[in-house]
């Protein structure tokens, strides 16, 4: 996947939340003009401690910036606020 995504979204197969996340995110990008990536937590064991029982998350810049649903109106406004 592309290191130069601001987006990272932490999924497993067969999560029908992540599904809905994956639209969620596409929508958004289309609007920004980002990238996103998906890292699946099958198999990684940090990333399963560390999400597994909340799964979908998505990261921005790295941080998490939440879980099970995505917030598009707020996410559309971080990705384009200006960083301080």
């Amino acid at each position: 996947m592309s290191s130069d995504a601001r987006l990272t979204l932490i999924t497993r197969p067969g999560c029908h939340l992540c599904e809905d996340a994956k639209a969620a995110l596409d929508r958004v990008v289309a609007v920004t003009g980002d990238r996103w990536e998906e890292k699946d937590v099958t198999g990684d064991l940090e990333l399963e401690r560390d999400y597994g029982e909340r799964l979908p998350v998505v990261l921005l810049d790295g941080k998490e910036h939440g879980y099970w649903r995505v917030e598009e109106e707020r996410l559309l406004r971080d990705l384009t606020t200006p960083q301080l």
